[in-house]
């Protein structure tokens, strides 16, 4: 058992150490070559103004949807009866045959 507790501590120490010089390497490394470039200036980037294109007219509005054709005939024979039958009264019938001419 000791063997191997001391294996395992020399592992431990050897990993360490090579750790630490990894590190003072890189970070020595880094220092050098920040050193030889010099730091980049932060330059206004020149761009053209941007051309707005001038929006489209809107699209004439279509035409309302044709209603199909009304038979007049058949609509007034039914607001008649409808009004024989007592459902409509004068001013009812008056005002939706008014509407049923003006189509």
């Amino acid at each position: 058992m000791p063997g191997l507790l001391r294996g395992v501590a020399r592992t431990a120490v050897v990993a360490g150490t090579a750790t630490a010089v990894s590190n003072r390497v890189s970070r020595r490394q880094g220092q050098r070559w920040a050193a030889q470039q010099p730091e980049p200036q932060y330059v206004e980037p020149q761009y053209a103004e941007p051309q707005y294109a001038a929006a489209p007219p809107p699209p004439p509005p279509s035409p309302a949807p044709s209603s199909p054709p009304v038979d007049r005939i058949g609509a007034l024979k039914q607001l008649g009866e409808l009004k024989a039958q007592g459902v409509l009264t004068e001013g009812e019938f008056a005002a939706e045959k008014a509407r049923i001419l003006a189509s």
